[in-house]
């Protein structure tokens, strides 16, 4: 069973920073590729930023400059850095794997940015 834990979530204020944190149980994470989606109330789910297995990664533009993603294969775990958050960055984000052609979703965590 395939499982993604996401953590880290939470409230900041405008120009703050967090870092979520994706646990992932894939026997082969080193050859998965994995991404951050984000989905605000009443909105669909956007792709933030993902990272291929060899490590390439692509940030949707609102969060360019802003955001990072990475892995650590050891720990079989990706990352969020966040940073300079704004309003809009409010929603729940969700972990994402890709391996064999089928997709595994974490559950989510939510962050808000709000003074």
């Amino acid at each position: 069973q395939v499982q993604l834990v996401e953590s880290g979530g939470g409230l900041v204020q405008p120009g703050g920073s967090l870092r979520l944190s994706c646990a992932a149980s894939i026997i082969f994470f080193n050859i998965a590729d994995m991404a951050w989606y984000r989905q605000a109330p009443g909105e669909q789910r956007e792709l933030v930023a993902a990272i291929t297995r060899s490590g390439r990664t692509d940030y949707t533009d609102s969060v360019k400059g802003r955001f990072t993603i990475s892995r650590d294969n050891a720990k079989k775990t990706v990352y969020l850095q966040m940073n300079n958050m704004k309003p809009e960055d409010t929603a729940v984000y969700y972990c994402k794997g890709l391996l064999a052609q089928r997709d595994y979703w974490g559950q989510g965590t939510q962050v808000t940015v709000s003074s």
